[in-house]
């Protein structure tokens, strides 16, 4: 009995030494000392590639401070054309657009497909002024028009040089979407690609353009793309293309470089205003002479006179074959156009014409050639 109690007493003594039982929890204020806590455990971050600074978004300044920098000089384009109703009748059309002005004496750059064929065309600013825009010069060959507005104070946008552009980087579009009241609409993105070309439908080619995914929507088109300093990297273009090609969610805006530069030459030739008489011609030959019937081989065919021109103010009409323009006879449309051009803004001039077998004579006052840059 005494060894078996022996090994018992042993048992626990060992037990106890290897912390087999259970311990009493020292109740609060216990002098007993408790078990230390250890930290909880650390792990790794997980390694991540390290990043050039110059690429880091910290320090660029916030999309807010660009938006209200930026919106100031973005104007809402509306445009009031003619159009022919059901019955071919003259019929007042209505579209809107958008510009941003780029010199502080009010020219305004937009797209030529904005205010192509306007009668009247207005420029709204976000602080509620209204202009009456007066078109500068056109070039529908880059999609480009100059409008001017008078007023004192206009905001500017200045342009960025595009050919620094990297794929990647932040740009803002800025523009009068969908016409909708209230001021111009923001959206953002990226720059997809550089150096796109695309056709305009049943328009010319457009190429060195800015391909993002910032939302761009009829209405957008003429307005700024901007980078993050608030400077004009691209004029936004709201193409139309066929559905079974259309992208989805795919913008394309004409580069600053060429919009700047298009712009610099429209202005420098507005300067140097054209006499304008206002119709379209071509020369009658001996074979269109047959094929039409007409009563002569030769001379300018008119096939159509410019609304509220000179030639519509002297009645002249399509169909009409002009012969003789201030006692120089016209054998040829070249010949028509070399004559007016001779001439100056303002003159009254005598032009002979042939209607269907009739001989007339009428006068016209010459007037101010729009401007126009055509391709080549």
């Amino acid at each position: 009995m005494r060894a078996t109690a022996a090994i018992l007493m042993a048992l626990v003594l060992l037990g106890a030494a290897m912390g087999c039982f259970p311990r009493a929890t020292p109740t609060p204020g216990s002098p007993t000392s408790e078990t230390p806590t250890l930290p909880p455990p650390t792990f790794a971050a997980p390694a991540s590639p390290s990043l050039n600074p110059a690429n880091q978004t910290a320090g660029l300044p916030s999309l807010v401070d660009v938006v209200e920098t930026v919106k100031p000089a973005v104007a809402a384009i509306t445009v009031e054309t003619v159009g022919l109703g059901f019955f071919f009748q003259p019929v007042p059309q209505q579209g809107a657009g958008s510009g941003f002005i780029f010199d502080p004496q009010g020219y305004i750059l937009t797209n030529n497909h904005v205010v192509e064929g306007a009668t009247n065309i207005q420029a709204s600013l976000p602080d509620g002024r209204n202009f009456a825009a007066n078109l500068v010069c056109q070039d529908p060959g880059n999609d480009l028009a100059v409008l001017k507005i008078e007023g004192t104070e206009l905001p500017v946008l200045p342009f960025a040089d595009s050919s620094s552009l990297r794929v990647g980087e932040w740009v803002v579009a800025v523009g009068n979407a969908l016409g909708l009241e209230g001021g111009p609409t923001v959206t953002v993105g990226v720059v997809g690609a550089l150096g796109r070309s695309i056709q305009e439908p049943g328009s010319a080619v457009l190429n060195n353009l800015v391909q993002t995914d910032a939302a761009i929507n009829p209405g957008n088109s003429g307005g700024p793309l901007v980078n993050l300093r608030g400077e004009v990297v691209g004029v936004n273009t709201a193409i139309e293309l066929e559905e079974r090609v259309k992208p989805i969610g795919i913008g394309f805006a004409i580069a600053s470089d060429t919009a700047r530069e298009v712009a610099r030459q429209l202005i420098a030739r507005a300067q140097r205003p054209q006499p304008f008489l206002g119709v379209d011609a071509f020369t009658v030959t001996p074979a269109v002479a047959f094929r039409a019937r007409l009563a002569t081989d030769l001379g300018a065919l008119v096939t159509r006179v410019e609304l509220g021109s000179a030639a519509e103010r002297a009645g002249l009409r399509p169909g009409d074959i002009v012969l003789g323009f201030e006692g120089q006879d016209i054998a040829t449309a070249d010949q028509l156009i070399a004559a007016i051009q001779a001439r100056n803004i303002g003159d009254r001039v005598q032009i002979e014409l042939l209607r269907g077998t009739r001989r007339l004579t009428v006068n016209a006052t010459l007037g101010q050639a729009p401007c126009i840059a055509l391709a080549g």
